[in-house]
């Protein structure tokens, strides 16, 4: 692939193909993930580049690729692309292709990590590659400020071996002043609007170890079996409501919405949310989480012996926090969802990793906006919170603005979008992946400032493309 034979859609497409085929399924164990497989498929991708990437593998194979393009002016604002490369496993008969061999069919790229979120670190390399590059017949783009691209590892087990690890060890590869990563780009109302996450909830994982008395499976009339109580417990946990809160960004989204007067003012009312969160459709799950912390029994342990009634078991939470949401409040939500159970349970864990934030009155956050309105004239930018982890949260809480940014076709919605992260048949449609990349080029070089070339070379992509 050149920059001169193909257009940034097709390297983009071609790009994520080999991702998704490399097939860097993350268990969660540190002998999974496989990213060198991707490491190895994007050094190919940048040869004769004049790029130099820099890998670092802090377990066997859990390898992550950085590209640092140096700005000509230091005191100018530098701009990471920060993608990572492990997907999640997959459930084969729950899928209509196979999800690792990245079909297009009917326009459509099927496959493990094309929505999460091998679509845009392909994106990102692309861009990044162009900018080293420049287009034929222009003066080569050279960008004010650093442009930096990281392809990382472990995003999907918490980035112990990726940005976490980064963070900790080599702050200096990813030393940048602003962020684009996942999670954005879905239309939403009738303008459309754009979601863009601004930020992300916490998270609070706790563990209840339940207590019970142990006895023979063959008198299990008043016996105290603690999957029984484990059982109750979960039911009680699924029913919890909990307060209802209405963040500044959720009463933006609901607004953006088109719903009617009505229902737009119930979904805004935390005494009215319940009644009209069904007209929300397939953003109900969204809804709720963007509204609620959040409580999820979602691993349950009891028993060994099919003839012995456990006397222990434990049930694994995964529970998301709204900000504002501290460790005190967690605890209280468990004991009042538990009510008089807690007599038999111990809450176990401590672990606190507080919701992250960024402002949107920053220059990058306007270029964004710029960039969509290439692709939807009346657009506007929908700042968003994230219900689930992104490696965004790991700059937020250093200070550094994070946006999920990307700019999906109208077919889309948040619910679909939503649905796919995780799920079966995971995809991304071509004309998805056009608008995207070029956006991408175009905040890219409006924001990191330069010569003109690169606006030439963008309208010529776009007339290639279209």
């Amino acid at each position: 692939m050149t920059v001169g034979s193909s257009s940034l859609l097709q390297q983009t497409t071609e790009l994520l193909q080999e991702l998704v085929r490399n097939a860097a399924v993350n268990e969660g164990t540190p002998e999974s993930g496989h990213e060198h497989r991707q490491v190895r498929t994007l050094q190919r991708f940048f040869e004769g580049s004049g790029l130099d990437p820099v890998v670092v593998e802090p377990h066997p194979g859990r390898q992550s690729l950085i590209v640092r393009i140096e700005g000509t002016d230091p005191s100018a604002p530098s701009l990471a692309l920060v993608g990572h490369t492990d997907v999640v496993p997959v459930e084969p008969a729950g899928w209509e292709r196979d999800p690792f061999a990245a079909e297009i069919v009917d326009g459509v790229l099927w496959g493990r990590g094309a929505i999460d979120m091998l679509n845009l670190t392909a994106a990102y390399a692309v861009v990044t590659r162009a900018v080293a590059l420049g287009a034929p017949g222009t003066a080569r783009f050279r960008p004010r400020g650093d442009l930096v691209f990281a392809a990382v590892a472990d995003e999907e087990n918490g980035s112990r071996f990726g940005v976490g690890w980064l963070t900790e060890h080599r702050p200096d590869l990813i030393d940048v002043d602003y962020v684009l990563t996942e999670s954005g780009g879905a239309p939403a109302g009738p303008l459309p609007s754009i979601g863009v996450m601004v930020g992300e909830k916490g998270g609070a994982g706790r563990s209840l170890r339940v207590h019970g008395a142990p006895g023979h499976g063959s008198a299990p009339w008043g016996a105290r079996n603690a999957s029984v109580i484990a059982a109750e417990a979960v039911s009680r946990i699924a029913r919890f409501r909990g307060p209802t809160v209405i963040t500044p960004q959720w009463r933006e989204y609901a607004g953006a919405l088109g719903l009617d007067a009505d229902t737009a003012a119930a979904l805004v009312d935390p005494d009215r949310f319940f009644e009209a969160l069904p007209a929300t459709g397939g953003l109900q799950g969204f809804a709720h989480a963007s509204t609620h912390t959040t409580i999820s029994p979602n691993v349950v342990r009891a028993g060994e012996k099919i003839n012995v009634i456990p006397g222990e078991a434990t049930v694994q939470l995964d529970i998301r926090v709204l900000p504002g949401v501290g460790p005190d409040e967690v605890e209280g939500y468990l004991r009042e969802a538990l009510g008089d159970l807690i007599e038999h349970i111990e809450i176990e864990g401590d672990w606190f990793g507080e919701s992250s934030l960024s402002p949107t009155s920053t220059a990058l956050f306007d270029v964004l906006r710029g960039a969509v309105r290439r692709a939807y004239p009346r657009a506007e930018l929908l700042p968003m919170l994230g219900i689930g982890g992104t490696d965004g949260r790991f700059f937020r809480r250093r200070g550094i603005p994070a946006y999920g940014f990307g700019v999906l076709s109208e077919t889309w919605d948040y619910g679909k979008f939503r649905t796919l992260f995780h799920g079966n048949n995971e995809r991304i449609d071509l004309e998805s992946l056009r608008l995207t990349v070029e956006a991408l080029d175009q905040v890219v070089r409006e924001f990191l400032g330069g010569d003109a070339s690169g606006e030439r070379r963008l309208a010529s992509i776009t007339e290639e493309s279209s």
